[in-house]
């Protein structure tokens, strides 16, 4: 009963950092973009400044703040253990697998529940990148976010749980990560990967191998597929065969570097699922110092003040976003 009791206060507190972590992040990215718009609102109509004004802020004043409040939480980091270049490429294999299958989840749940309110619902992401100059998506989406969100949702955050078991730290760490993204479509990738880079990072104590992944990840989601949008190809009207026809005679090179890309996608998905569940049975979470009675885990862990508050900003987010 002390371990429950003692757990629950410590979980609370955890969220209770992260919930007014996440405030902080919200008010100074408030506070910027009304700052721009009194002093050059046009500034906004470009959406690689907008963009860079959004998240810099985030990163520079925010998220510092953020991780200041949590490091006054008490933590323990995990054993450190090496991964050979053949587990590097199998934890990369099947990280992508795992984006790729969680956001097709994500895809089909909004599609249901546009069909529910009869309205689409927007894919932010998608929305946000086909916009993008390559350049700011790879300063923005590839540099700062991985390291970033991996120091925080990995180590600051698993350093923080994994005395209370390995499963209640990946676990929290997929959910608190994916709710941080704050719609339904990057949620269910989101919190798929960050339970299983969690796993990872329990089990080496290393963020350098879930930092990596996360980085390549985001480069072929954002500047590659920017790359391929600009295509012609990509906005060709097929229905049209003679100028269909007249572009690919044009473009042949770029054809082949994109049929060949594809390939390589859902080899990379197909190989990724098989060693999935060839190492499924290695996939084993440990106990942890402190062991919280069964039946009081979920409680403890969820069912407190902090985590309640820090889960119910993110869902109400979510759900404003769902609405439009």
């Amino acid at each position: 009963m002390e371990n429950w009791k003692e757990a629950k206060k410590h979980f609370s507190r955890l969220g209770l950092m992260f919930f007014l972590g996440t405030l902080i992040v919200f008010a100074v990215q408030l506070g910027t973009t009304a700052l721009v718009q009194a002093i050059n609102p046009r500034l906004f109509e470009n959406v690689d400044i907008s963009l860079v004004l959004s998240m810099l802020p985030m990163y520079l004043v925010g998220m510092p703040i953020m991780i200041g409040l949590i490091k006054r939480v008490p933590g323990t980091k995990p054993q450190q253990h090496k991964l050979g270049a053949g587990q590097l490429l199998t934890v990369f294999c099947i990280s992508y697998a795992i984006m790729f299958v969680g956001n097709l989840i994500g895809q089909l749940i909004t599609l249901g529940i546009g069909l529910i309110k009869a309205q689409p619902v927007s894919n932010v992401i998608v929305d946000l990148v086909q916009t993008l100059n390559p350049l700011t998506a790879f300063f923005i989406m590839v540099l700062c976010a991985p390291v970033i969100e991996e120091f925080v949702f990995r180590k600051l955050l698993i350093d923080r749980t994994v005395r209370y078991g390995q499963a209640a730290a990946v676990l929290l760490s997929g959910l608190m990560f994916g709710l941080f993204h704050g719609n339904l479509n990057q949620f269910a990738y989101a919190f798929l990967l960050g339970a299983f880079w969690g796993f990872v990072y329990v089990k080496t104590g290393r963020l350098l191998y879930t930092i990596v992944p996360h980085m390549v990840i985001n480069f072929m989601g954002s500047v590659v597929s920017l790359l391929l949008l600009e295509n012609p190809l990509a906005q060709m009207d097929y229905t049209d065969m003679q100028s269909a026809a007249g572009l690919l005679s044009q473009n042949g090179l770029s054809f082949v570097v994109s049929a060949l890309y594809v390939v390589f996608v859902l080899s990379l998905v197909s190989a990724g699922i098989a060693l999935f569940f060839v190492n499924l049975s290695k996939f084993r979470l440990g106990p942890g110092e402190v062991v919280i009675p069964k039946g009081k885990r979920f409680s403890a862990v969820i069912l407190n003040v902090g985590m309640v508050l820090y889960i119910l900003f993110w869902i109400i987010q979510i759900v404003l976003q769902l609405l439009g």
